[in-house]
């Protein structure tokens, strides 16, 4: 039993820091404020932990899979970043992430979202 013990507490050590260790978006504008049609805009991301933006990669993804880079920078709060958008016309896009936490660990995600027409 003791040694049963011992065993699940080693296991619990080595598997709690990979629970923790990526960056996972938390909250993102893009939930609360729609982009608007053909205007530059930011978007702002949380994640739970601090992010190396010099080692992260940030694209758009539009119709087509055509990816283009877009500028990443650091909020005003720990994990927080900021990403600028350019102009883009109505229609269905992606923010494609890869993310490496303060840690190392490399996170991967992707924020799907629509540029529609005001009504």
């Amino acid at each position: 039993m003791r040694y049963l013990k011992s065993s699940l507490l080693v296991l619990a050590l080595i598997a709690s820091p990979s629970l923790f260790a990526h960056a996972v978006v938390t909250h993102n504008s893009l939930q609360l404020k729609p982009v608007p049609v053909n205007q530059a805009s930011q978007v702002e991301l949380s994640f739970n932990s601090k992010v190396e933006l010099d080692l992260s990669e940030v694209f758009l993804v539009s119709a087509g899979d055509k990816m283009q880079t877009i500028t990443a920078t650091p909020g005003d709060k720990p994990g927080q970043v900021m990403l600028d958008l350019p102009a883009l016309a109505p229609g269905e896009y992606a923010i494609k992430l890869k993310i490496f936490a303060a840690d190392g660990h490399l996170s991967e995600d992707l924020l799907r979202f629509f540029v529609k027409e005001p009504k």
